[in-house]
Order: structure tokens, then C-alpha cells, then sequence
């Protein structure tokens, strides 16, 4: 049995309705989307980033000793995973832009793709990031 971390992006959101809901209670469903709670809504999640998780541990021990940004990514490990947002793209991007130079060449490959997505977070702030250790 081998073990991955799979980093899956918010891809689209969309209300769960049917026909027999009525109008006001669906105005309600959308106010309810556009102010970001989740009340009837249904995130899909698009896996971006899939790596061994012998290699996502090595990986996570290029950040800074002792940093947010490495104690964040240890919840993977310890938690079996965790939800990178808007709140975590400063402290992240620091964090994986200043590890690249002593990474292996994968490693800053999974940093690239890691500042895009951070990107795409700082872009649209309702993006985020599931990451999760599987078991295959």
C-alpha cells in the first residue's frame, strides 16, 4: 500500500437545487453563495498536485525550521489534512519561494505549481487549497 498527498483546487461551485424549491428560498441559497457560506452549496475540487508522501515530507522540510508556513504544511502528517486560503498565500508564498534554492529539482517543480496555485488564491480570495494524505 503506498501513500500520497493530493492537493485538490476549488474548481467550481454550484447550488444544489431542484425544481420544487421555492424562488425566495433560492434567492436565499445564492445570497447565501455570494456572501461564502455553504448552505446548499457544492464545492468541486480538482486534483492539481499529487506527490509521494515520503517525498511530500522531504519536500515540507525545505521551509524554515521552526516557520507558519512548515508548521502548516506538518498538519498533513499530522491531521491527515489540511486547508490552505486566502489567509495562508502571504505566509506560504514566502515560505516556498525561499526554499527553492535549496530543493531538488522536483521539489521546485511542486514549488512552481504550489506559487500558482497560491496565485490563483490571491486572485480570486473564494479559491482554495484541500490537501490530503491517501492511501492507495
Amino acid at each position: 500500500m503506498s501513500e500520497t498527498v493530493v492537493f485538490s483546487q476549488l474548481s467550481r461551485k454550484f447550488v444544489d437545487e431542484n425544481d420544487n424549491t421555492p424562488a425566495d428560498a433560492q434567492q436565499v441559497v445564492y445570497y447565501s453563495l455570494a456572501i461564502g457560506h455553504h448552505l446548499g452549496v457544492i464545492d468541486c475540487l480538482k486534483a492539481t498536485l499529487t506527490c509521494p508522501y515520503p517525498a511530500y515530507q522531504a519536500w515540507v522540510a525545505t521551509l524554515e525550521a521552526g516557520s507558519q508556513a512548515r508548521r502548516k504544511m506538518e498538519g498533513v502528517p499530522r491531521y491527515g489534512e489540511i486547508v490552505i486560503d486566502s489567509t495562508h498565500v502571504d505566509m506560504l508564498a514566502y515560505a516556498f519561494d525561499n526554499a527553492r534554492s535549496q530543493q531538488t529539482a522536483e521539489q521546485q517543480s511542486w514549488s512552481e505549481q504550489m506559487l500558482a496555485m497560491l496565485q490563483a488564491i490571491h486572485q480570486e480570495p473564494a479559491v482554495y487549497l484541500m490537501v490530503r494524505r491517501q492511501y492507495d
